[in-house]
């Protein structure tokens, strides 16, 4: 192993996680959960990358327990006993491999369209009402509803913590219900959690003081946030290094121990004038470790390969990545679509094997492996 290359895999330890490596599965949403519920594929998917020297798995996004948290067919619920015994199995298989797992915890707010199970006749709810030709099609959550999403985070969380999870990743980020509470566009309310966004965070840091209230003081806590949306590939939440760091304070405070800071492209600087990415930014601005992401090992980004369907990502070099890693500008690094279609993808990093690593294509998206 060479010596850029064993920062990687290094040990990390925040507390009691104690991670085996750096490298991180970012969350994917994978959709083979039929009723929401893991399966044995679900597991044996999650045992092959702990085995395979990745430290901490972020699962794909878990829905927590509200009528209006699902947006998609076959996504795993994290709410109702058949569920969490499906989850309490891969814990158990990560474990068995000396790897550790969070959930990724998500409410998909507005994008949620009628007809998603399970309650098909319940619309998207969101920071504000829209409608189309006279009917809902997203309700605006009322201070109640709120609180209903806040306990159900809460609940998933204490559920994460009682099955053996090593701690629990909020969803706060590419447009979805945490996510929209942050933007004016989505966020148009009038009371105190709309206006400015100091206080459109609020429904965040209230979320994340009702989690941190349920698990204690040393359950981990990750929250991943984006500048660009799904909808907006451009969009920027804040523009400078003090606006940032005024947004995530507060977050910081609320309870987060990680950031994980999501963009497209891990190389691009987040500001002008540094070349220090968003989560060398986050890192420095709020003293607390976070996780790179976006288009580690591949040589082309994710768009294309939705866009161009024949399209294939060939393994690309890590040397930029690993200067920054060995420079201490972030503490961890997700790796998303090297790793869902190759599950030995940190071996042979590791082995000097880049070789034989497995090349992305969209097809990969069609199976578990």
């Amino acid at each position: 192993m060479t010596a850029p290359v064993q920062a990687l895999f290094q040990p990390f330890n925040l507390g009691a996680l104690e991670l085996p490596s750096r490298v991180v599965m970012a969350p994917m949403t994978r959709s083979f959960s039929p009723g929401g519920v893991p399966n044995g594929k679900v597991v044996e998917y999650y045992r092959r990358r702990a085995a395979a020297g990745v430290g901490l798995i972020v699962s794909e996004g878990t829905t927590v327990g509200h009528k209006a948290a699902n947006g998609y067919p076959n996504v795993p619920r994290f709410y109702g006993e058949d569920a969490l015994a499906g989850w309490q199995k891969v814990v158990e298989a990560v474990h068995a491999e000396g790897g550790k797992i969070v959930p990724q915890l998500w409410h998909v707010g507005n994008v949620r369209k009628l007809g998603t199970e399970p309650d098909a006749a319940v619309p998207g709810y969101g920071p504000s009402a829209k409608l189309k030709d006279g009917n809902v099609v997203v309700h605006g959550m009322s201070t109640e509803d709120i609180q209903e999403v806040i306990a159900a985070f809460a609940q998933a969380a204490k559920d994460a913590q009682r099955i053996g999870m090593d701690g629990v990743e909020i969803h706060g980020a590419h447009g979805y219900l945490v996510d929209q509470f942050f933007w004016a566009g989505s966020n148009q309310r009038t009371d105190e959690y709309g206006g400015d966004l100091a206080q459109r965070s609020r429904f965040a840091i209230e979320l994340i003081q009702a989690v941190r209230a349920a698990v204690g003081p040393d359950f981990p806590i990750i929250f991943r946030f984006s500048q660009w949306k799904q909808q907006d590939y451009s969009a920027r939440l804040v523009e400078t290094p003090e606006a940032l760091e005024a947004f995530l304070k507060p977050l910081s405070d609320a309870g987060v121990d990680i950031f994980h800071c999501s963009t497209r492209r891990f190389w691009e600087p987040e500001f002008a004038g540094s070349d220090l990415n968003l989560a060398g930014w986050t890192r420095q601005l709020t003293g607390k470790p976070t996780i790179t992401v976006g288009s580690v090992g591949l040589d082309g980004e994710f768009l294309q390969f939705m866009v161009n369907t024949d399209k294939v990502a060939e393994p690309a070099s890590l040397e930029n990545l690993l200067e920054r890693l060995n420079k201490q500008e972030f503490d961890l690094v997700a790796v998303g679509r090297a790793l869902l279609v190759d599950p030995d993808w940190a071996l042979k990093v590791r082995d000097g094997r880049e070789a034989d690593i497995l090349p992305f294509s969209r097809a990969a998206l069609m199976s578990l492996v």
